[in-house]
């Protein structure tokens, strides 16, 4: 008897035991012990990008990209079958005295092959334990591969599931904040009506939304690969905008109350930095500054011209010398979540939206395959077209 086989095959069916239960069953932890599937990821992921980036054209490389977060699952069951299928092996070739059809030799080889089909239950009876020890583990190996079938059936929805609930705040974000989102435009639309009411609730909506985002993804990592159905649309945006414009709403908005702003600031922060450590982002002091003197001075403009205005007393631009040894509130908030969306986005290879766009682009609930038809037959019957938003 090969006892060290046993012992092996034990440690290691106890490993990925445990490994597919943090993934599975056991939710919201940041840290695990086994991270099997963490190692997975990492190595899949760091060779997947590798691919990605000698990909030239944007819409492609995003769409290479998007693959990798559904197909990932599937190698990810088999790795788990094949380790419970050696381990099970190990231990079967520990126990010994197994019989042959054809009194063939039996070696390691053939006691894979009768784990494998123990596992998924074909049962050709060509290879037979001849032990009690050895029935034992067969029938525990067959139940197992039961109960491995139902994991698949059951985890493939809860994904799936999780990423839909996700992606329906995104897609309402369109409309409220552009293509690709920005704060600019997200407050700027809003100032034709900037009921204090309509803007918590939004906020509300908003931090329920962080809050989710932050449940599923640690509780399911994989979702942090699944790309958006538009490649000017991200999770990692829309938390990026939420964070820009709650941020400005605390440093100071005339005629906003910034209660609930901080609410979902709190949240939204929260979940940059608890993601950003689930999938082992790097901080790097050299991220470029997303919003420059010359950036806020043309937010601010804009913004005003929207019915929007900034209160001076909480930024510090070089433009008004009054307030120039004013404390800059909105620098302050933007150190305690930038650097965590710089890091999340060198790792995950997701663009950061702008604070305010550098030039005019249609959303894409405006944007159709059907434009230059549609346009070569208004010009036959010429007529107003609005460029606005609405």
């Amino acid at each position: 008897m090969h006892w060290w086989a046993s012992i092996a095959g034990i440690v290691l069916i106890f490993i990925i035991l445990m490994d597919a239960f943090e993934t599975v069953v056991l939710p919201r932890r940041i840290k695990r012990i086994f991270r099997i599937t963490g190692w997975f990821y990492r190595n899949t992921w760091g060779l997947w990008t590798r691919v990605g980036r000698h990909i030239k054209s944007a819409n492609r490389r995003e769409g290479f990209l998007a693959y990798f977060g559904p197909l990932s699952l599937i190698p990810l069951m088999g790795f788990w079958a094949l380790g419970l299928i050696f381990g099970f092996a190990l231990v079967q070739y520990g126990l010994g005295e197994h019989l042959s059809l054809g009194n063939e030799k039996i070696t390691f080889g053939k006691v894979v092959y009768l784990s494998g089909e123990t596992f998924f239950t074909l049962g050709y009876g060509d290879i037979t334990p001849n032990n009690s020890a050895a029935r034992a583990l067969a029938v525990m190996e067959a139940g197992m591969g039961f109960a491995f079938l139902g994991v698949v059936i059951g985890y493939l929805p809860v994904i799936y599931n999780s990423f839909a609930a996700r992606e329906i705040e995104i897609s309402l974000l369109d409309a409220r904040a552009g293509s690709p989102p920005s704060a600019a435009e997200f407050l700027g639309r809003l100032g034709c009506c900037p009921e204090q009411t309509v803007l918590d609730q939004i906020f509300r909506d908003w931090e329920r939304w962080c809050a989710d985002l932050l449940s599923s993804h640690i509780s399911y990592p994989v979702l942090v690969f699944f790309r958006s159905q538009h490649g000017n649309q991200s999770w990692l945006s829309a938390l990026t905008v939420m964070l820009d414009v709650t941020s400005l709403v605390t440093a100071g908005v005339e005629g906003i109350h910034p209660d609930q702003a901080k609410l979902t600031f709190a949240m939204a922060r929260h979940a940059a930095v608890d993601l950003a450590q689930v999938v082992r982002a790097e901080y790097s002091p050299h991220d470029a500054d997303r919003l420059t003197a010359a950036d806020l001075i043309r937010l601010r403009a804009e913004l005003a011209k929207r019915g929007v205005t900034l209160n001076d007393a909480a930024y510090n631009d070089a433009v008004d010398n009054s307030v120039a040894d004013a404390p800059d509130r909105l620098a302050e908030l933007r150190m305690l979540y930038e650097p965590y969306l710089h890091s999340l986005s060198g790792r995950l290879l997701m663009t950061l939206p702008p604070w305010i766009h550098m030039e005019r682009k249609k959303d894409n609930w405006q944007a159709s395959p059907w434009d230059r038809a549609i346009q070569a037959r208004a010009l036959e019957r010429p007529r107003r077209v609005a460029d606005d938003h609405f």
